[in-house]
């Protein structure tokens, strides 16, 4: 047997290093791919510096400028971290090992960026333009030339301490305790434009669903699964008669809804998994949960392209 000498690799400190040395495999290791995370660092890099400003010019100063504890990670190598997090899922105390810090130190790393994140990737279509009325009310209407699909997943989380959110949070279908969330995509899974996460597990997809439609103009037409028969302008497969049986047709109809048309949403969902956060059973504090998905999608849609970040300014 050869043995391999693996004192002539290079030495590597952390991931970051690793994929500045092979940014072919930034995909894999942070879920976008290496030009993705060099538009991303830039514009997390501007708006650390601008958070920093700001908070600079509110405080009174104790130190004279530059003082106090350096940062034991550059603002590269924090983005790094909380996307490899996001990616892989690992334990704050492994994530630390990784990085040269300690765990509360990446705890608090994750935390921080998770916010700068939400801040600079919006999570959907509708909540980009949410900020102006008027492009808000030209997309729920541009929306209506599409039928749009929907659908949920769901994701053990640790078992609540309190028996009564024991039974709240306890999914029959699963059988275990989850948080659920629901997606709606553009066809063909283009984009998503509306995302709700965190609801309890045992909420029926339809309850959901008729709770977000207010987001969407009248008339808005759907494609969903079983789960929505009988929500309002949801397009859904037959669905086999109490005690019968569907026709060769029917079923034949069935398949091509589901291959053709809904399958799309089921590839986004696939999609938001590959970071890992999302599939495993969650660890974090619920109240994080929300922002973790939310966090996670706006990710998935800077993957696909659908988010352009400015043009940061030259120095």
């Amino acid at each position: 047997m050869v043995e391999r000498d693996f004192t002539a690799l290079p030495k590597m400190k952390n991931p970051l290093d690793y994929i500045q040395q092979y940014p072919q495999r930034t995909k894999g290791i942070l879920g976008i791919n290496d030009s993705q995370f060099q538009q991303l660092l830039a514009e997390a890099e501007l708006k650390q510096a601008q958070q920093q400003a700001e908070r600079e010019q509110q405080r009174t100063r104790v130190n004279a400028p530059g003082g106090g504890r350096k940062p034991i990670l550059s603002v590269a190598e924090q983005v790094c971290l909380c996307l490899f997090y996001l990616r892989h899922y690992p334990t704050f105390e492994v994530l630390g090992l990784q990085f040269g810090v300690s765990k509360t130190e990446a705890n608090d790393t994750v935390h921080h960026w998770l916010k700068m994140l939400r801040m600079l990737l919006p999570a959907s279509l509708l909540e980009a333009v949410a900020p102006d009325f008027s492009d808000y009310e030209s997309v729920q209407e541009e929306l209506t030339q599409f039928q749009l699909i929907v659908d949920s997943f769901e994701q053990a989380r640790e078992r609540p301490e309190d028996n009564q959110e024991q039974r709240t949070y306890f999914s029959g279908q699963k059988k275990q305790h989850t948080f659920k969330s629901q997606i709606v995509t553009l066809p063909q899974g283009k984009d998503i434009v509306d995302v709700v996460a965190g609801a309890k597990g045992p909420t029926s997809d339809k309850t959901l669903f008729e709770a977000q439609l207010s987001k969407f103009a009248s008339g808005q037409g759907f494609d969903g699964d079983k789960a929505y028969v009988g929500a309002e302008n949801v397009q859904t497969p037959h669905k086999k008669p109490k005690g019968g049986e569907l026709t060769t047709e029917q079923t034949a109809e069935n398949k091509e809804f589901s291959s053709t048309r809904r399958i799309f949403v089921e590839h986004m969902i696939r999609l938001l998994r590959i970071f890992r956060v999302t599939k495993e059973r969650f660890r974090l504090h619920p109240r994080t949960y929300e922002q973790i998905i939310l966090t996670v999608c706006g990710l998935v849609r800077f993957r696909l392209g659908m988010i352009v970040l400015p043009v940061s300014p030259q120095n």
